[in-house]
């Protein structure tokens, strides 16, 4: 996937209410272009209601399912970009919505909402789905807000092995059939080995080892986020374990399946759900809404706040 500029498509105009309804300034061709293209226009006047509502400002980091558009390092700039442009003295919300990406991107993204907010801390809010890596950043927050129906994801590693037909493979499973295989061979006495000796020349023993602290690394920035955050006073072996649904397959059995609230909080996680009959869940849903529809039309990924927004425009198929 080629990587496009952000562009900053922050407004130079006069601002607008709610450009959908009566108080807009704009011509009604214009409102109906915005609607259509789903501009930041549209979003305005969710994210004032959602600011007000919450108590402090919001920013949202959407990147999209439909490609997918995985999280990088340039989103963490990106962030940083923009939370320099906002008054974050009575802290920050930040609306996720991503299929995940590089942890060590998450790693970064938690460290610049930390910085910049005035509070020290931030609010995840998930009105969907914050999966993998997007899940790592919610762990860096002081609380998650979510709904019912709204998902977090497990954080093992996840690789893609070519000739395989690009099929997305579980680390931890990979290593553990390694470690299964290698320890039936060695019970193996007596009789014939060749069929292990077959099997275990499909492995790379350094490979294996690269694998392993792939896992190591997701784990470790799992729990120093947590510990340095809503699980402070959790000693490291103490947050691991309840963690344990989330960094294994053992409870979830495939990488994309949800993680819900309730078993978010038996995890421990400082969890504050919204009633989805509520005003807040409906901001944050058409929030959601508008800005999926975004990028999954428009762009790859999407940061804004109320007065800014930022994307990642699709890749040119017409060269």
């Amino acid at each position: 996937m080629s990587k496009r500029p952000a562009q900053d498509i922050s407004p130079g105009k006069p601002k607008t209410e709610n450009p959908m309804g009566t108080a807009s300034l704009q011509p009604v061709v214009a409102n109906v272009l915005a609607e259509q293209q789903q501009t930041h226009e549209t979003r305005k006047h969710v994210l004032d209601g959602l600011e007000s509502a919450l108590g402090r400002p919001v920013v949202t980091l959407f990147t999209s399912f439909k490609l997918p558009a995985m999280l990088d390092d340039g989103d963490a700039d990106i962030l940083e970009g923009v939370l320099q442009k906002v008054d974050l003295s009575k802290g920050l919300a930040l609306v996720l919505s991503s299929p995940g990406g590089d942890g060590l991107a998450a790693e970064r993204i938690i460290n610049v909402c930390r910085q910049y907010s005035g509070t020290g801390e931030y609010w995840a809010v998930v009105p969907s789905k914050a999966k993998s890596a997007a899940t790592i950043v919610c762990f860096g927050a002081s609380k998650i807000i979510m709904g019912g129906t709204s998902e977090l994801g497990p954080i093992d590693p996840q690789i893609i092995i070519p000739d395989t037909g690009l099929k997305q493979f579980s680390v931890y499973n990979i290593v553990k059939s390694y470690d299964n295989l290698f320890r039936r061979a060695v019970r193996q006495k007596s009789g014939n080995l060749q069929p292990y000796i077959q099997q275990l020349e499909h492995y790379d023993e350094r490979e294996i080892t690269e694998l392993r602290a792939a896992m190591e690394l997701a784990a470790d920035i799992a729990v120093k986020s947590l510990r340095s955050g809503m699980l402070d006073g959790k000693t490291a072996k103490e947050i691991k374990d309840s963690l344990k649904g989330f960094l294994t397959p053992e409870q979830t059995k495939i990488h994309a399946r949800p993680i819900y609230r309730d078993q978010a909080t038996k995890a421990g996680l400082n969890i504050e759900v919204v009633n989805i009959r509520s005003e807040v869940w409906n901001l944050m849903y058409e929030l959601y809404i508008r800005t999926d529809n975004f990028v999954s039309s428009r762009a790859l990924k999407c940061v804004e706040t109320r007065n800014h927004s930022f994307f990642v425009p699709l890749p040119d198929t017409t060269r």
